[in-house]
């Protein structure tokens, strides 16, 4: 099956995510949008809960000239199931002449002249955002063309799910245990960290910083049923604790959950060698506020983090994945220099974080050989 993913404000962290989730047959990419054809057909709205750096999941059509376009967008909303409200949309992705509003004026005559009520959804953009095609139900009782522009023809698709916008906020705002000066790992970077892991669900996964339990609750919610966290701070695991019990109670998840007092610097003195099968984890992100002097923390942050990095290597099994987030001092683009042991190979990193903010992420995955 072709589908369409709508990438998110970090295209290259989205897509990566994607090609190690999916493990896709073919794929093409532009900056925006990655076109993949999987082997079989999948439950978009169930796998979009799991991808945090995906706006849009839908299915491909086909490819069209301009002028096809419009026979074919026609064709698909005649097919299309009706309610007594029929709403549709259009957006566009991507560089072409096409006139979005014109093409749907268009459309909304000819469904008319049949006979068919409906209402032509529009915007100031030139895509529909998540929060306009959940609230007119474009996915379940009307339809969002979805126009990606590459060379000479036009894909033309269909929307099958949005990123769940209202969950994620919840997880995120409304969880009963909260710190904001120790740094706040976004519900949906954690699902982005956990599946740049590659982790089976049965594998064991570790977060060392584990902080309030963001990445164990998505976790959870992701059904990885062998988790361990650890923090140096007693109150980051009583916060923990309180958030899976919550998440437990609203999602009626379970697991086994391990949750340990521990320093980072001393994982092997509780876990064996080579059983873990994945360490995901952000780590401590630096003084939040106040006048900091930034050389000195880098400093000291990279001294401690690759002792930590040295017991992760102890602990991980071979072909396990470590997925870190680390602090990236801005505008000066500071950050900790990871000293890898000899089996740990760095596979990728990313950049994370949005203009004004002083402190980004920088994510890097390592693989141990």
């Amino acid at each position: 099956m072709n589908y369409f993913f709508i990438l998110g404000n970090h295209p290259s962290l989205s897509r990566a995510e994607l090609l190690t989730r999916l493990k896709p047959v073919e794929h093409k990419e532009s900056d925006s949008v990655l076109l993949a054809l999987l082997p079989e057909k999948i439950e978009a709205k169930a796998l979009l809960a799991e991808l945090g750096g995906t706006i849009k999941i839908g299915r491909l059509l086909g490819t069209y000239t301009n002028r096809e376009l419009y026979e074919a967008a026609l064709a698909e909303l005649q097919s299309a199931p009706k309610t007594s409200k029929f709403n549709f949309g259009i957006s566009l992705y991507g560089k072409s002449g096409i006139n979005t509003h014109k093409l749907g004026l268009e459309l909304k005559s000819a469904l008319k002249a049949e006979g068919i009520s409906c209402r032509f959804v529009t915007s100031r953009e030139k895509q529909l955002s998540s929060v306009v095609v959940e609230q007119n139900k474009l996915t379940r009782d009307g339809r969002e063309l979805v126009i990606i522009a590459g060379g000479s023809k036009l894909w033309l698709g269909i929307t099958e799910a949005v990123q769940p916008f209202k969950d994620l906020s919840e997880r995120d705002y409304g969880r009963p245990a909260r710190d904001d000066h120790s740094g706040m790992l976004p519900p949906k970077l954690a699902q982005i960290m956990i599946n740049l892991s590659g982790a089976e669900k049965n594998q064991t996964l570790l977060d060392p910083f584990c902080g309030s339990g963001t990445v164990l609750t998505e976790a959870m919610l992701m059904n990885y049923k062998n988790l361990i966290g650890s923090d140096i701070s007693p109150k980051a695991i009583g916060d923990t604790e309180k958030n899976i019990a919550w998440i437990k109670q609203h999602a009626n998840r379970s697991g086994n959950i391990k949750l340990e007092v521990l320093d980072a610097q001393k994982l092997s003195t509780i876990f064996d060698k080579n059983s873990i099968g994945a360490i995901v984890t952000e780590t401590y992100l630096g003084p939040q506020r106040g006048k900091v002097d930034i050389k000195k923390v880098v400093i000291e942050l990279t001294t401690l983090y690759n002792q930590v990095l040295r017991e992760m290597e102890i602990v991980l099994k071979s072909g396990g994945t470590i997925v870190l987030a680390l602090p990236l001092f801005m505008p000066a683009r500071l950050c900790v220099e990871l000293k890898e042991p000899a089996t740990l190979k760095k596979i990728n990193s990313f950049t994370y974080g949005r203009a004004g903010q002083s402190v980004w992420r920088e994510i890097i995955v390592l693989k141990k050989v």
